[in-house]
């Protein structure tokens, strides 16, 4: 007999619809670009994880608007990423994202300047949720890490997001690896660096860093670091499908806790249209669809039928 899951937090239900100012628009690396806007109803309040809805208003080609995870947050004082101030000190007011080109709305969001509008609705999904661990360890493909920033420097102590009532477990240490095609692919690593994370990253060509993928450079960490104590390690992983299914058999294999964001294709971000969905296993090994956008976007990896 089927059980099914246990109600979800819906965050939709206090997701903020607003018009927001662009800010800044920048060239990170090849093809990819980070904005920023001014969203303080957004930035005060998003998690590490979460996401939002992006449209550019009176356009209808594309009609529907995109995800894009939230990548770190600001208040009005802060002029660097890498300030480390916490957001008791003043409300968040910034939120900034990180994309590449690949489709008609990318396309023409690169176009935007500083003083253009969006149309922005969030925060959206779960987020992550971090045991108490030694080592945090946050795996990033491709455009991945736009989910993983704020919740390493969360974990680290450096950075709090959303109410200051939370409680955080702290991890002595956050290693971050990202794997790429070639190295003109890697956008603001220093964020990263900055934090007081080691930073530890891949390419196909070599060009950069280890030569391989992200799965060899895991490999490579191993040979390096003591993993004989598994539950002292999590692993928060995001990239492509393949890449994620890859890093869950890695972790599965030797016993560490993984969490994945899953980058599925959405249309409405709020439950509705339920065309990004995923089959999720529940504890007595049946699957049933989710939405990735109400009971994800994260998910524990060795729940996905990959």
């Amino acid at each position: 007999m089927h059980t099914p899951s246990p109600p979800v937090v819906c965050y939709a239900d206090a997701a903020r619809c607003i018009v927001a100012d662009i800010v800044s628009h920048r060239l990170v690396a090849e093809n990819t670009y980070r904005l920023r806007i001014d969203c303080p109803e957004i930035a005060a309040s998003a998690l590490p994880g979460q996401f939002v809805m992006l449209r550019i208003p009176e356009r209808v080609d594309p009609l529907l608007a995109r995800p894009l995870a939230v990548y770190d947050t600001f208040t009005a004082a802060d002029t660097e990423p890498s300030n480390g101030d916490t957001p008791t000190e003043a409300r968040r007011r910034y939120a900034d994202f990180i994309y590449t080109v690949q489709g008609k709305f990318t396309t023409a969001l690169k176009e935007l300047a500083p003083g253009a509008q969006l149309l922005v609705w969030g925060p959206l999904g779960n987020g992550f949720s971090v045991p108490t661990v030694d080592h945090l360890l946050l795996v990033a493909g491709g455009i991945g890490q736009t989910a993983l920033l704020a919740l390493g420097r969360e974990c680290l102590g450096n950075k709090l997001y959303g109410s200051s009532l939370r409680s955080v477990p702290r991890a002595k240490r956050v290693t971050f690896c990202w794997g790429a095609r070639h190295g003109g692919l890697f956008g603001d690593v220093t964020d990263f660096r900055d934090a007081g994370m080691d930073v530890r990253l891949a390419t196909l060509d070599g060009s950069v860093g280890h030569r391989g993928t992200v799965v060899d450079l895991l490999d490579e960490l191993a040979q390096t670091e003591d993993l004989l104590h598994p539950q002292s390690i999590h692993i928060a992983c995001c990239g492509p499908e393949g890449m994620m299914a890859a890093v869950a058999r890695w972790s599965a294999a030797r016993k560490i806790s993984c969490d994945v964001s899953l980058e599925a294709p959405m249309a409405c971000g709020i439950g509705i249209c339920f065309t990004c969905v995923a089959k999720i296993r529940d504890a007595f090994g049946e699957w049933d669809y989710r939405r990735t956008c109400i009971e994800g976007p994260v998910f524990n990896a060795m729940a996905i039928d990959w």
